[in-house]
């Protein structure tokens, strides 16, 4: 769940201001949403004009012998038919249309909006959650949206309409249609607040299972290497055996409530035809007007039918636009700037940076202060949680600081806009990134129009060599998360992609520690040419890569203690010296120094 976003006040009462606040959507589509109502509405009256007209007929012309009479009511009513199949055919069209609509506007904003909220608020969710709610939750409220809105208002409609009828034809038995049919509407209450609650557990189910097979998907490796296939497939069965089970809660929940909307609705037509009966026999009624009523009490069956599927669609579209308003209700803690990046030098400087994540008790970095000119490279060397990943995780703005400041020739990064900065600033991860495409698309990623002699210059600086080997070349698809390659292809290919950027600032987390050591050697080799033109930040683990750096900076728990080449820090400082041996904890008396 999303333990972090605010909760739709007063449980589901919330759901349906949720729901309420989802006609967002369908403001474009008023006038398709208006004409089909006006149709559909129009189809529900002809339908309800044939039973009058079959009161007209009996009461006439079958009466009185007219032949001509009864052709001319046939063909009235045939009339009727043909014109409410045209509405209901162009009710569906539109209902396709309005639907596909809902659905793209709603997938276009949520996607967005995932995509500008920050890496920490990914990090700390199943995607399995976010899928859910990106297919399931966004189905039901199209469902909702383009169908079941305008028809519930359109029943209601046809309801009063078709009681004002009964009371015309007859006003005893109206009546008494009316008040027999009232008990549904109990029957409505108790299903809409107990579907509600199954609901919600249905789509955390959901959730949990969709995660699972995410999980069991992208690490089957893993779970075969360690012989948990078994204990991974009894989780899975539990958790749908949990989902079956509150499925069947549903389906006997529905049941019910259908059932009790067929049963409230044939005992009304038996007391109708009884009370009816005794009209006639006294004369109170014609036998037409007998029929005609039986007709429209028998019409109300389809009515409240539909009412019940439409209850269970609002319900459903109300859970779903609660959880969906739960992460739109996220926003993005990293800000937009204004100012544009432009011919970028390259001196990169923090100035007593302070991070801290959210709800988290301690700051992570606590006042550093490092700077690098340009075309220099400093390593950033320190014990694991000491804050490297963190901080070059701030030059890109994946978080913002919460206190200080980190600034590019002078200009605050905040202060930039994220389309500019991530231009000139390119990273890689220890744990790189790749999509379910080909080579060239996951190369090309920071750079779509590079030509293929720049993608081949970047791929040779990074030792990719083994496209060439590849029956489809650039154009072989890696599989999800590059899962066809070995972890130093990824690392080598991830490598490229931020070559091929051409950056003016380069940031890389430790990007050789996949790397065997002949194939280390080589891209060593060539990611020197690299760094020679950009200033870069470069987290080292191994005494090879702090060797790429001009300088190294030790960080310990959050602040910079030492500062220097490598052979000076090796032969001066013993921090450093255990850290590069053996990530021992740093000396107590070691005090935080500033990085001039």
């Amino acid at each position: 769940m999303i333990d972090d976003a605010p909760a739709p006040a007063g449980g589901r009462p919330g759901d349906w201001r949720a729901l309420w606040a989802m006609r967002r959507y369908t403001r474009k589509y008023h006038g398709r949403l208006l004409a089909m109502g006006i149709f559909e509405l129009a189809g529900i009256c002809l339908t309800m004009g044939i039973p009058l007209l079959v009161q007209r007929l009996i009461d006439g012309p079958l009466k009185d012998g007219d032949f001509s009479g009864i052709v001319w009511l046939s063909l009235l009513m045939l009339a009727f038919a043909l014109v409410d199949t045209v509405a209901t055919a162009y009710v569906r069209w539109q209902q396709g249309h309005v639907g596909a609509g809902i659905e793209y506007d709603l997938r276009q904003d949520f996607y967005q909006h995932l995509l500008s909220l920050p890496a920490g608020f990914h990090s700390q969710r199943h995607s399995g959650e976010l899928v859910t709610r990106f297919t399931d939750d966004i189905k039901s409220i199209r469902r909702f949206g383009n169908f079941g809105a305008v028809f519930f208002l359109v029943n209601s409609a046809s309801y009063l309409v078709m009681i004002g009828v009964l009371l015309y034809l007859y006003w005893p038995l109206g009546l008494l249609v009316a008040v027999g049919l009232a008990p549904l509407l109990w029957f409505c209450y108790r299903f809409e607040s107990r579907y509600g609650e199954l609901e919600d557990e249905h789509q955390e189910q959901t959730e949990q299972l969709t995660s699972q097979v995410e999980e069991s998907v992208t690490g089957v490796t893993l779970i075969k290497a360690f012989g948990q296939a078994g204990n991974r497939a009894k989780r899975f069965a539990a958790t749908t055996g949990q989902l079956r089970r509150i499925s069947i809660k549903q389906a006997k929940l529905i049941g019910g409530v259908l059932a009790a909307i067929s049963l409230v609705p044939n005992l009304v037509l038996l007391a109708v035809l009884i009370a009816g009966a005794y009209a006639v026999a006294h004369d109170a009624i014609t036998v037409g007007t007998l029929v005609a009523f039986t007709m429209l009490t028998l019409s109300f069956n389809w009515l409240l039918e539909v009412l019940g599927w439409i209850l269970q669609l609002a319900r459903e579209a109300a859970t779903s636009s609660a959880r969906l308003e739960q992460v739109f209700a996220v926003q993005a803690s990293v800000r937009d700037g204004e100012q544009e990046l432009t011919a970028v030098r390259g001196e990169l400087r923090f100035d007593n940076v302070r991070f801290a994540y959210p709800d988290a008790h301690e700051s992570v970095l606590r006042g550093v202060n490092l700077r690098i000119a340009p075309g220099e490279t400093v390593a950033l060397v320190g014990a694991p949680g000491s804050g490297k990943t963190t901080l070059t995780a701030l030059v890109p703005r994946f978080f913002d600081v919460t206190g200080g400041s980190i600034t590019i020739d002078g200009q605050d990064i905040r202060e930039l806009t994220l389309s500019s900065l991530r231009r000139h600033v390119a990273c890689t991860f220890e744990e790189p990134t790749l999509f379910s495409a080909s080579i060239r698309e996951n190369v090309t990623l920071g750079r779509p129009d590079a030509t293929d002699d720049e993608i081949a210059e970047a791929l040779a600086t990074a030792r990719v060599d083994f496209v060439e080997s590849l029956e489809f070349g650039l154009d072989t698809r890696i599989g999800e998360q590059g899962i066809a390659l070995s972890g130093g292809q990824r690392q080598r290919l991830a490598l490229a992609r931020a070559v091929l950027a051409k950056p003016r600032i380069l940031v890389l987390d430790d990007p050789l520690s996949a790397l065997d050591v002949h194939t280390e050697a080589a891209v060593e080799k060539a990611l020197r040419s690299v760094l020679g033109g950009v200033t870069a930040l470069l987290v080292a683990r191994r005494p090879s890569t702090v060797a790429l750096a001009d300088r190294v900076a030790l960080l310990h728990e959050g602040v910079i203690i030492a500062h220097g080449t490598h052979k000076e820090l090796l032969a001066t400082n013993a921090a450093y010296r255990n850290a590069m041996t053996t990530d021992a904890h740093l000396a107590p008396d070691q005090e935080p120094l500033e990085v001039k």
